[in-house]
Formats: C-alpha cells, structure tokens, sequence
C-alpha cells in the first residue's frame, strides 16, 4: 500500500452529485457488428469438412481402412493415414492421444461456430453494406448482402467467434 502522510497537499472531497448519464452506444444501435459475407461463406464450407474430419477421427478405428464405416465415407483418409501418421494405424496403436483431443477440440471450436451464426441469422438485420467488411455497393446477390447485429447480440457474437477462432 502506498503511503500519502507526506503528501504536499490534502486531496479535494470527491464530488458525489448524480449527473445525467447519456446511453450507451450498444442501446443506440451505433456499434455494430458486420461480418464478411466472404467469412459466413468459409464458416459453411469449412463446417461440413471439419465434421468429416472429426468424424474420422472421433470413430476411428470403425472409420479406418478395413473398419465397418470405412466405405464410402472415409475412403480418401486410407492415402491421408499413409501420408500423415497421426492419422493412421501407427499413432493408433501406438495409443497417441493428440488425434483424438484435436478432435475433441474441433467439436467445441466447431459448436462455437455454429452459435456464432445462430446468433447473425436469428437476431441480425439486414442492412446496405457499410464497414470494413462491406462488399462494393456493385456487388448483386447473396455477397452484395449484408447482416449486421448490434448491442449485447453483437458483443456476444464477436466473442464467442474470436474465442473459436484462438483454437
């Protein structure tokens, strides 16, 4: 603790009377988040290829080459566990367990995600295209679209995509 006795002056009273608050910019709908139409687009491609991969590696060894779920679904990860080791026999029976813990982490980065754009779609807006993100105003379609979600929504939304992108 800092001592104050030989403080050259005394310290004023703090002045205790109520002044009028303004609202904050969340209750005026100022901020806003915006997210790229570009970035929604990579969430529900790399969606679907994550649960493929966590899949593979969550069942293994049913998913493996000569498991029972193998055919058709995992045919491709028969080369990717002869290239990539952590993927194939060998971490497997070696009962190397970082495969299945990234798996695991990837269903919670994934579940994060798929909040994040429960939250844009069920309480963002539509709006013209404004922000960094915004594409050009020439821009026709679902990529000239923009959504936007504003107050606790949007605080909410930012941190729980930031949180899933640090995995």
């Amino acid at each position: 603790m800092v001592s104050t006795r030989g403080h050259p002056q005394e310290f004023p009273e703090p002045d205790l009377t109520p002044t009028k608050s303004t609202p904050s910019r969340a209750r005026k709908g100022k901020w806003a988040h915006t997210p790229s139409n570009l970035a929604i687009i990579w969430l529900l491609i790399s969606l679907p290829l994550v649960a493929w991969d966590t899949g593979y590696v969550m069942l293994r060894p049913h998913s493996m080459p000569g498991g029972s779920l193998h055919w058709p679904l995992w045919v491709p990860y028969d080369l990717y566990g002869k290239t990539d080791y952590i993927y194939g026999w060998k971490a497997f029976e070696s009962h190397n367990g970082f495969t299945a813990a990234q798996g695991f982490l990837n269903i919670i980065e994934s579940l994060m995600y798929i909040y994040y754009l429960y939250i844009l779609f069920a309480f963002g807006r539509q709006s013209k295209a404004q922000g960094r993100g915004a594409p050009k105003p020439s821009t026709i379609g679902f990529l000239g679209q923009q959504r936007y979600v504003d107050g606790q929504k949007g605080a909410l939304a930012v941190l729980v995509a930031y949180s899933a992108a640090v995995m």
